[in-house]
């Protein structure tokens, strides 16, 4: 005891008994590191079970997550040496000291229960099961605490899991949650059946036609900040999608109509591409579900929707609408493919500005939209995205061919695609072709840059004023059969290559104008396409025949399909057309692949985007900054163990504001934590203050508080990595309980 710093002589007999344990050096020495201030009886079984723990530090949470996870894990080595050189009767002890359980079995299997259910009893919105009850702790609050940092604990989450799964297992919450509603048990995450119930709950809703849509996505939204999200973040993400598609449809189903022209392309661009992106966000979400057969019915239900839904409707009335442009392919008012350069790379140049132009094959416009968010939220600079009318036939070859600078395109007796007499096929004539117009221009692959060091990345575009990098992800997956079902997943590849372009652009070689652009769009359905989902198309051998139009020398047109005049962009002496299905239909054309499809007049495939980035430099240029998130409750004085605090996010989350993540939980003056721990995502984009305001629950350890210290509201910022620490907010907390605490 003396060689220990204690001096109490009434701790004898709890030292003799641990005889056995301080035999041993390593533990004795490991003992005497923990450097305890005071020694009572409690302080010294905690601090035994921690050495037996192998501990840094002496906690009883800490020995109670190290037991049960090691119980959870199938293992008793920790619990065999605590029995062998400790005191398991010491250990029960301090569990119905400070966690109040006295049922009579005293093992793990039940402590894990017991702490379970204790914190359920709290976030629960219904009566438990009766049989329930003897195993909620009167001392509640300190297991909801518990339970908060062990599952909320790097290094301690996988053991927090294994437990729960087995708890609820033993509890069978599976056969309960058939006969719960869902609002009951919103808000609760201590186990992973509430988020498998949810899920699945939204999905049946849904298939039955009960189309609260916006509560759903509410209900989805709401659980982002709960334990087990992560695991099931796919199975929430495509549920949401599924949402937002059905939502938007609903709709938007009564407003597509036969519009002119020019009015059907803008309403297109301005509101039916969201549904566009919801099918593409399903798709890609429900691939990765690992829950894949949840998703059976929904899926059927989505994609019906989508095809025999909109994309039917959408592509009929389009179609009609389009008759009128038969003659002359052009759209007035609109900025078009074929005048990119002239109408948006020239005037730069003009100025002596240095001009990126990146190309991203099969880009789409609603694709675009979500990469110019990012850009808008993410870094310095503005991103404008407005539609350019694509060229007919939506291909790879025209598309490339007009974007580029040239005074007279040309289509070959073997329909391969020249400017101004050289081909524009290979990145060897596309450079030929920009030097014709502009003596220092450069065209190169994204490819051949992806990996190159700063240096060489400068000196290859040194002295350039324009800059063509051709990017080709998407088109390169989804035109080939047997990788055309990753398509979706070529495009969210897609947005986080062109950002990081974007970003070593400006940051490397201090580009000021980047225009990001498109060959062409495409149509893409996952369900497999049908004998009346095809047209019969009236060509011969002469003819350039494609899934969704076919050029030919011949004026002609059959049922089910358009005739466009090439005229528009060879010149009134060609004597071209290009055929196309109405609809969404295809040619029949042997071989796979025609799932994904583009080359015809559908916006989803001419609606190209116009995305200009503009580096702003300068003292007025605002910087991208996370939104800010303050306290709004008044008092600073805390006189329950239950508490509620409110929260304020002062901005709308819009251009230039990153979305804030923060962790708040209350510390005394050590640093030790009093509280369970709470999480604000800050992403709310409403104008209206009341939209934008927080209302969280503390609750606190039943413990002695000394109402003449502070204590503190910790807000972490969960995105940063050194300093972390957000705000720290003092507290006095003036509670009528007189609980021992442990004394360390």
């Amino acid at each position: 005891m003396r060689q220990l710093n204690v001096t109490d002589d009434s701790l004898r007999a709890s030292f003799r008994k641990y005889l056995k344990f301080f035999n041993k050096k390593e533990r004795y020495r490991a003992f005497k590191a923990y450097s305890l201030t005071t020694c009572t009886e409690d302080t010294l079984d905690i601090a035994v079970l921690s050495v037996l723990c192998k501990l840094p530090y002496p906690g009883l949470e800490e020995v109670l997550m190290a037991v049960l996870g090691e119980y959870a894990a199938g293992r008793t080595a920790i619990y065999d040496s605590i029995e062998k050189f400790g005191d398991g009767a010491a250990l029960w002890k301090l569990i119905r000291k400070y966690y109040g359980y006295e049922l009579e079995h005293q093992d793990l299997g039940t402590l894990g229960l017991f702490l379970l259910v204790s914190g359920l009893s709290f976030s629960l919105r219904r009566e438990l099961p009766q049989q329930w009850e003897p195993f909620v702790s009167p001392r509640k609050n300190d297991a909801v605490v518990f339970l908060s940092r062990f599952m909320g604990g790097a290094n301690t989450v996988d053991a927090y899991r294994r437990l729960s799964r087995t708890v609820q297992e033993k509890l069978k919450l599976k056969d309960y949650l058939t006969q719960w509603e869902l609002d009951s048990y919103r808000e609760c995450d201590l186990f992973s059946l509430f988020d498998e119930a949810i899920i699945q709950d939204i999905l049946e809703n849904l298939l039955a036609g009960v189309g609260q849509f916006n509560n759903y996505i509410e209900i989805i939204l709401e659980r982002r900040n709960k334990h087990w999200f992560k695991v099931y973040e796919n199975e929430y993400n495509a549920a949401y999608w599924a949402c937002v598609l059905l939502g938007e449809w609903q709709t938007h189903k009564d407003t597509i109509k036969e519009y002119p022209p020019h009015d059907f392309f803008i309403k297109y661009a301005k509101d039916y591409c969201r549904i566009d992106t919801a099918y593409r966000k399903f798709v890609y979400y429900t691939d990765r579900a690992a829950r894949h057969e949840w998703f059976d019915g929904i899926r059927e239900m989505v994609e019906n929707t989508y095809v025999n839904g909109y994309l039917n409707n959408l592509s009929i009335k389009w179609s009609g609408s389009i008759e009128s442009l038969q003659e002359r392919w052009a759209l007035d008012s609109l900025p078009t493919q074929w005048g990119f350069f002239r109408q948006q790379v020239r005037p730069h140049l003009k100025k002596g500005e240095r001009v990126f132009v990146i190309v991203s094959d099969a880009l789409r416009f609603e694709a675009a939209g979500e990469l110019a968010r990012r850009l808008n939220t993410g870094r310095k600079g503005s991103a404008e995205l407005t539609a350019m009318q694509g060229v007919l036939p939506s291909c790879t070859s025209l598309g490339m061919a007009c974007l580029l600078p040239c005074r007279h395109i040309e289509i070959g007796a073997d329909y391969g695609v020249s400017v101004d007499g050289i081909s524009s096929e290979g990145l060897e004539n596309r450079n030929k072709i920009l030097n014709q117009q502009v003596a220092k221009s450069i065209a190169l692959r994204y490819k051949d840059l992806v990996d190159l060091k700063r240096e060489d990345f400068r000196k290859l575009v040194s002295g350039k004023d324009l800059i063509y990098i051709y990017h080709n992800s998407i088109d390169a997956r989804g035109d080939h059969f047997p990788t055309e079902r990753e398509v979706f997943d070529a495009v969210e590849e897609t947005l986080g290559q062109l950002s990081s372009l974007v970003t070593r652009l400006v940051n490397n070689v201090a580009a000021t104008h980047i225009y990001i652009v498109a060959d062409h769009g495409f149509i893409y359905q996952r369900k497999s396409l049908a004998e009346y989902d095809k047209t019969t198309g009236d060509s011969d051998d002469n003819d350039y025949v494609n899934r969704r139009f076919i050029l030919t020398g011949r004026d002609k047109q059959s049922d089910g399909t358009l005739n466009f005049s090439m005229k528009y962009l060879l010149g009134e002496d060609i004597a071209l057309n290009c055929i196309t299905p109405r609809g969404a239909n295809r040619f029949p054309v042997k071989g796979g692949g025609a799932n994904y499809v583009h080359g015809g007049p559908l916006p989803q495939e001419i609606v190209i985007p116009l995305l200009h980035f503009k580096n702003e430099r300068g003292k007025s240029t605002r910087d991208v900054q996370k939104v800010a998130v303050t306290l709004t409750s008044i008092s600073r004085k805390i006189t329950n163990t239950i508490t509620y605090l409110e929260f304020f996010q002062t901005e709308k989350l819009a251009d230039k504001m990153r979305p804030g993540w923060f962790k708040l939980y209350l510390v005394d003056q050590a640093g030790n934590r009093v509280s369970n721990e709470n999480i604000i995502i800050a992403d709310k984009t409403a104008d209206d203050p009341a939209a934008r305001k927080f209302r969280e629950k503390f609750v606190l350890k039943n413990m002695k508080y000394d109402k003449t210290l502070k204590y503190y509201l910790i807000m972490e910022d969960e995105e940063e990595q050194v300093e972390k620490i957000y705000d720290r907010i003092p507290f006095t907390v003036d509670l009528a309980i007189t609980n021992d605490d442990f004394g360390f």
